[in-house]
């Protein structure tokens, strides 16, 4: 059995599959696949745009599990801004700096204490149509006033994590894939996987 991711963000299936490294099922992705799938990420939460993408997916390929993720940031201070706007805060073809440089004006002259924010990661698991499993991890943090590291990718230059003083774009990959939402939610479905697949 396969296990699809259903993304085309080759940044996003690289730490993906750095975490799930060691299930009993080959790895893939969008690229990976014939058919081309328009996915619409028009829902509400971060899980409903999870489903979006895993459940038509596994529509096509019954014989696979196929895992829909969405993810983003939620500031307090917004009001859950930019939520599952994240990767398309600044328009539709927004660049990662782009949407950094939108966050820090929103937030400009904010003190740091009401710059509270927790990056959101969730999972749809998906079999033959129908999805078998949710999966949501978290991340608390504060946006800093600046950009600082070079790892990583999205808001990770912005989003630091006080008891390590560091943003998570100054984390290694290592150290990122023990600690970040994504890791988090994926540890579970490596769990689910690991007795399923």
């Amino acid at each position: 059995m396969r296990l699809i991711i259903a993304t085309r963000n080759q940044s996003k299936v690289r730490e993906i599959k750095g975490i799930l490294s060691g299930i009993p099922c080959e790895i893939i992705s969008l690229i990976d696949l014939p058919d081309k799938f328009t996915i619409v990420e028009d829902g509400e939460t971060f899980f409903e745009n999870a489903a979006k993408k895993s459940i038509p997916v596994s529509s096509m390929y019954k014989k696979d599990y196929v895992v829909g993720e969405d993810s983003g940031l939620v500031v307090d201070y917004l009001d859950g801004e930019p939520g599952v706007y994240s990767a398309r805060y600044s328009g539709p073809d927004a660049t990662d700096l782009e949407n950094n440089h939108k966050l820090l004006t929103r937030l400009k002259d904010i003190p740091q204490e009401k710059r509270k924010a927790r990056f959101i990661c969730c999972l749809s698991l998906a079999l033959a149509g129908i999805e078998k499993a949710k999966f949501k991890g978290t991340l608390e943090g504060i946006i800093n006033n600046r950009l600082q590291g070079k790892n990583g990718f999205g808001y990770d230059p912005l989003f630091c994590i006080p008891r390590l003083q560091k943003t998570t774009a100054q984390l290694t990959t290592v150290q990122k894939n023990k600690i970040s939402h994504r890791a988090k939610a994926f540890f579970q479905l490596k769990k689910f996987l690991m007795k399923n697949c």
